[in-house]
């Protein structure tokens, strides 16, 4: 089996939270321009002079990190140990 043995701390390899040269090279160039791509998404989605299948294209890009997703709920029309018409009952 290979890896480490069980009991014996891990040696070598990359540091946890060492970035590698792509991420890094990403972040220097949004630090040189001052712009994430994020907001550049949005400055465009705002630009009125913008032809409209562009801004909508960028507000579809852009809505995955500004608006989270609604999760998917199976509801079994329980409240508690009532159905929902029992205790919409109850509240009468």
């Amino acid at each position: 089996m290979a890896g480490r043995s069980k009991g014996h701390p891990k040696t070598g390899g990359r540091q946890k939270g060492t970035r590698n040269e792509v991420t890094a090279a990403m972040r220097e160039g949004i630090a040189a321009t001052g712009e994430t791509p994020l907001a550049y998404m949005v400055r465009n989605m705002r630009d009125e002079g913008a032809p409209a299948d562009r801004r909508d294209r960028m507000a579809i890009a852009a809505a995955p990190y500004l608006h989270p997703r609604l999760a998917a709920v199976d509801h079994s029309g329980k409240v508690g140990w009532l159905t929902h018409e029992e205790a919409l009952a109850e509240l009468k």
